[in-house]
């Protein structure tokens, strides 16, 4: 049996490795799957001493026996309420939705710990082997229980919310932790509750943490980057430059000579594909020059900027504000002749995030729309990276952001009281304030 556990130990050691040592996203979730790899582990430990000490009892300490079976119990208790934040989590981003059972978990976590400590311990003996026993053991029965029941609430209430792949990662974790807790109750001398929090670990690793997935989502999403930006939306191309074929007509070459510049000045950044993040100075050069042709294009249409001049060297995702912006003409001004005004103000909203908005004085969302279009960015791991279709640049700037920043990063809409919409986009702070 101690063979088992140390087995189980090695495993979990070498997953710990393989996701300390490789690039992740600094996001809750991803912090608590730290923790948790690292409180898996002690609890390993843990177990595998008091294997040996329980079977022991003749040549063990009863007090050195007793702490050891406390702390291994302890540490179940708090693995398997890091398991429910991990699953909490995880809804929370699909869904929205808040945590509100969080309060009476952290509740139970501390009365659980409690009466780990506090409440009487003994040992059962048996020709299998021996077991602790006693009032105390009703601790990890109830923390078992209590947290699983929490997390399959959580599941099949957000099913149809989740996306296969979580629903995958979560079903097999709570089957798993499931018949495991069944055998372990009709058989104590089995000691092979580790063994489902071991396979729960994994579960979640391979499905969901693996560094290697996480790397093949962020080559497609670059990918998808990249066939955008070599499209570049070809009406405009060929539009501005009949525009420009009619303004050579109607002017002097100056002007001409102009437009072709900011024009050039748009392709030459737009195809900056080598890096991930920008400044949001070198952001706002291409967007300045996609809008100065779009306003001459629209003599109707003008553009605003309040940018704070401390924020120019903030990092930003690449090519974000471009499709954010084509957006609201396509789909707000368009409607109206191109007449309105276009603000894009970028603001530090704390000591380290920023906001950048897009507000148009467009037609605002057709019925219906916004619903849809809020749902999409919500639930944006559920589509693949889009090449057509007219959410193509929002959903893919919202997973763009959330893959480069962090999921609590992100884009949404609001619709303005005077008409019109506001597109937010909320980012890390990456650098020190010029």
């Amino acid at each position: 049996m101690l063979r088992m556990e140390i087995a189980l130990f090695l495993v979990i050691a070498f997953v710990a490795y393989m996701y300390f040592s490789a690039e992740k996203e600094r996001t809750v979730l991803h912090r608590t799957f730290s923790i948790l790899l690292m409180v898996v582990l002690v609890h390993l430990a843990l177990d595998g001493a008091t294997v040996y000490t329980v079977n022991h009892l003749e040549t063990v300490p009863g007090l050195f026996n007793d702490i050891l079976h406390r702390l291994f119990l302890g540490s179940m208790v708090v693995v398997i309420s890091l398991f429910y934040q991990y699953i909490a989590i995880l809804v929370q981003e699909e869904t929205g939705k808040g945590r509100r059972l969080d309060w009476p978990a952290r509740i139970f976590l501390i009365v659980a710990v409690l009466g780990n400590f506090l409440l009487p311990i003994s040992y059962t003996v048996t020709p299998e082997g021996n077991y602790s026993s006693g009032p105390y053991m009703l601790v990890p029965y109830a923390a078992v229980a209590f947290y699983l029941l929490l997390c399959a609430g959580l599941f099949i209430v957000n099913w149809k919310q989740l996306d296969q792949k979580k629903k995958s990662a979560i079903g097999i974790a709570l089957v798993i932790e499931f018949v495991v807790c069944v055998l372990q109750g009709l058989h104590h001398t089995l000691l092979i509750s580790s063994m489902g929090i071991t396979l729960m670990t994994l579960s979640f690793y391979l499905t969901l943490e693996n560094p290697e997935a996480l790397r093949t989502e962020l080559i497609e999403q670059k990918m998808s980057m990249l066939y955008l930006k070599s499209q570049v939306n070809p009406h405009f191309l060929y539009n501005t430059l009949d525009t420009i074929r009619i303004q050579a007509q109607l002017n002097g070459d100056k002007q001409v000579a102009d437009l072709l510049m900011r024009l050039v000045d748009f392709f030459r950044l737009s195809v900056k594909v080598d890096r991930s993040m920008v400044t949001l100075d070198d952001e706002m050069e291409l967007l300045e020059a996609y809008m100065e042709l779009m306003c001459c294009r629209y003599p109707d249409l003008s553009c605003e900027y309040d940018i704070d001049p401390e924020l120019g060297g903030a990092q930003v995702p690449n090519f974000i504000l471009q499709p954010i912006v084509e957006n609201s003409l396509l789909h707000g001004l368009k409607n109206k002749g191109y007449r309105g005004d276009v603000t894009i103000s970028a603001q530090k909203v704390s000591n380290d995030r920023m906001e950048i908005s897009v507000r148009d004085t467009g037609s605002g969302f057709a019925e219906g729309k916004k619903a849809a279009i809020d749902a999409m960015l919500q639930s944006y791991a559920r589509y693949l990276p889009k090449l057509t279709g007219n959410s193509i640049g929002i959903l893919n700037v919202q997973k763009r952001i959330k893959l480069l920043c962090g999921r609590e990063y992100g884009l949404n809409y609001t619709e303005n009281t005077d008409g019109g919409v506001t597109a937010h986009i909320l980012l890390p702070l990456k650098e020190e304030l010029r």
